[in-house]
């Protein structure tokens, strides 16, 4: 926050390979900073931060109009198909220190396919690292982004089914997280609408914890 009129809200992008971290980001910025798309194998090989534009009159806080920016850190997939995980695991410590070291990670965000179930060794390593990277308060400041939840309307599941008949790791998850999570649709709303919707979301968030954000060394 720079201002009693501006506030830069910022935001981590953690998930597997093509988990549909880079769209997310860019649906977030409402732009196309960060490179998406299909590949066979892992497309984001550096963490990337983008800005966003000022969103004018995005809320009220004390009465007034507050003027938001969102800054996205983008992250290799984990695990990732050609660098070690080590590699990831130092290259997003240090992303997080330098861009967030000083203004503090508002929230998390772990991108998960809707139509890929969560379990197994792959999807322990995603929570694994953002437990190791974020600390003990992990689970006050991460969130699921579901990404290509129009499969779940096609398959004739609604958000509460579909979360209801999830696999046992990822209801686990949930419970851990207070059942924080967002669904991103590609079909029926404009790339705008989605936007605003993803990011209501995420400052409802941000407002139970109080604005608070966790520091980087």
């Amino acid at each position: 926050m720079t201002d009693s009129n501006k506030m830069i809200i910022n935001l981590a992008l953690f998930g597997m390979t093509q988990s549909g971290k880079s769209s997310a980001g860019n649906i977030l910025l409402g732009s196309t900073d960060f490179h998406s798309s299909f590949s066979p194998c892992s497309v984001t090989k550096d963490c990337c931060l983008g800005r966003s534009c000022h969103l004018c009159g995005f809320m009220r806080r004390g009465g007034q109009e507050i003027t938001l920016q969102i800054q996205v850190l983008d992250t290799p997939g984990y695990p990732h198909s050609r660098l070690k995980q080590e590699h990831v695991k130092q290259e997003v410590k240090e992303a997080l220190a330098h861009h967030f070291g000083q203004e503090g990670l508002h929230f998390a965000l772990l991108v998960q396919r809707a139509d890929v179930p969560l379990c197994g060794q792959e999807a322990s390593s995603s929570v694994q690292m953002i437990q190791e990277l974020l600390g003990h308060a992990w689970k006050n400041y991460t969130a699921i982004l579901f990404t290509h939840a129009e499969k779940i309307e096609e398959a004739g599941f609604t958000e509460d089914k579909y979360l209801r008949e999830a696999s046992d790791t990822l209801l686990t998850l949930l419970n851990s997280i207070q059942h924080r999570c967002i669904f991103q649709y590609k079909k029926g709303n404009s790339l705008n609408e989605q936007r605003i919707i993803i990011l209501e979301r995420i400052m409802e968030f941000i407002k139970e914890n109080c604005y608070q954000v966790l520091t980087f060394k």
